[in-house]
């Protein structure tokens, strides 16, 4: 009878896991949520989602800033959206799904740049 009471228990902490790793990857007040969320349980599934999408956000502040310069930048910029569009899509099916997966091409560096978070 413990062990039922355990597992519906192990069952909600990852749910509970899952949905920060979520909600990082919702807007900017998404991920500042998350990381307040995150800081009271220190869970690595939700924390490593949330330097992922950290990373996410820090890039598309550099495209934007790109994006300033005009005609050359606006092309880079225009790409840069895209590619991030699709890196942002990535990280949030494996945080739906579960997984503890980088975001192609970038994901390694944001664990390296974010490793004290």
């Amino acid at each position: 009878m413990e062990t039922g009471n355990t597992q519906t228990q192990t069952e909600n902490e990852r749910t509970s896991d899952k949905t920060i790793a979520v909600i990082a990857y919702l807007t900017i007040i998404g991920l500042v949520a998350a990381f307040v969320m995150n800081n009271e349980k220190k869970d690595p599934f939700a924390a490593y989602h949330i330097k992922q999408s950290l990373g996410l956000t820090v890039c598309g502040f550099a495209v934007f800033a790109v994006g300033m310069i005009p005609v050359l930048g606006w092309i880079v910029s225009f790409f840069g959206s895209l590619f991030l569009l699709y890196l942002w899509i990535m990280g949030l099916i494996n945080a739906i799904n579960g997984k503890a997966k980088p975001v192609p091409f970038l994901g390694n560096k944001f664990e390296e740049w974010f490793q004290n978070i």
